[in-house]
């Protein structure tokens, strides 16, 4: 019966947490920091790896993929759109795979840490989250997309505009959001949920 209960409840929260990756995916298309929108979401799919495991940050990781594709394909995602106009999918793949790999690395990073100090294992985690979404999302760039990279880089230099213009401002953002609330929420959830033992 406890087990029956403990599998439940895991369920509820992984659906809220969906449901979270969801909403800040979609606010996150009203904030836009040069060519492509300020993610918020990978906050949830840290905290998962941190109180599930890999997997449940891996599933919740191809939930934002999974947003991110469909905004690319509406065009709520301007720059998405135009990856999808152009190779349909490339775009699938690495929108579902930047997320899913995001999720599965920062919960491997956060269990493999843990017992040596787990708020350390959790700012670890919450690096790694968009250091492998932002470094996926730049590898595709530059190679399946290099076309499209040029044409916005104009005449700066690739490597200048990738890191400067293209993710530069977004991703120090989503870093640093990352490291000041992926562990707080984090300690917040393991002090309620042992205060209800």
């Amino acid at each position: 019966m406890a087990n029956t209960k403990s599998k439940t409840t895991k369920m509820a929260q992984m659906a809220v947490l969906s449901a979270i990756v969801v909403v800040l995916q979609v606010i996150s298309y009203s904030i836009k920091i040069g060519t492509f929108n300020l993610s918020l979401v990978l906050i949830p799919i840290v905290l998962a790896g941190v109180l599930f495991s890999p997997k449940e940050s891996a599933f919740l990781g191809g939930v934002f993929g999974a947003v991110v594709l469909i905004a690319c394909i509406i065009g709520a995602d301007a720059g998405g759109n135009i990856l999808w106009l152009a190779n349909p999918f490339l775009t699938a793949v690495v929108c579902l795979l930047k997320g899913i790999a995001a999720g599965l690395i920062s919960g491997l990073c956060f269990q493999g840490l843990k017992k040596w100090n787990s708020l350390g294992a959790t700012f670890a985690a919450a690096i790694v989250c968009p250091v492998v979404n932002t470094g996926i999302f730049l590898l595709f760039m530059s190679t399946v997309f290099r076309d499209i990279l040029s044409a916005w880089a104009g005449s700066t230099d690739i490597l200048s505009y990738m890191i400067v213009g293209l993710t530069g401002i977004n991703f120090l953002i989503e870093l640093g959001v990352n490291l000041v609330f992926s562990p707080a929420i984090s300690q917040i959830i393991k002090a309620v949920s042992r205060n209800k033992e």
